[in-house]
């Protein structure tokens, strides 16, 4: 939950408004296709909530589309870190080591993702993927 804290921030470049008032413009910078300006935006109010995970989740969303992918991964992971019932930050989690190359290492919270919900077609559909480029590379 976003605590919107008046946070005082004389720093050169700071933005204007409270913690909740970052969010909602870095969701609406996401939202409407700026993700590094979001990333950026996000990044200062997790820095400011940093146990946030709506902070943390927008902003994580924001690297991953601005394909600041080790970022993401670590955003990511600290939302399961927080809390290992979060099904989209295990899958997001996956993605983000996919792009870094890290296919080995998307398999595992990819596999968590499917196994929390099972009924999500891109969390299975990704599994799959991973574990196709798996296999193809064990074949080579």
């Amino acid at each position: 939950m976003v605590q919107g804290r008046n946070v005082h921030d004389d720093s050169p470049g700071a933005p204007e408004g409270d913690v909740y008032e970052w969010y909602q413009r870095g969701v609406k910078l996401l939202r409407d296709g700026s993700p590094a300006a979001a990333a950026a935006l996000l990044e200062r109010a997790a820095t400011a909530e940093p146990h946030s995970r709506s902070i943390r989740e927008a902003l994580a969303r924001a690297q991953f589309n601005s394909r600041q992918y080790s970022d993401a991964a670590a955003s990511f992971r600290q939302i399961v870190d927080a809390n290992p019932a979060e099904d989209y930050a295990y899958f997001g989690l996956g993605l983000a080591l996919w792009r870094t190359g890290d296919v080995e290492g998307a398999q595992e919270p990819l596999a968590i993702a499917v196994a929390m919900r099972p009924d999500e077609r891109h969390y299975v559909s990704a599994l799959k993927s991973v574990r196709a480029t798996l296999r193809a590379r064990r074949e080579m």
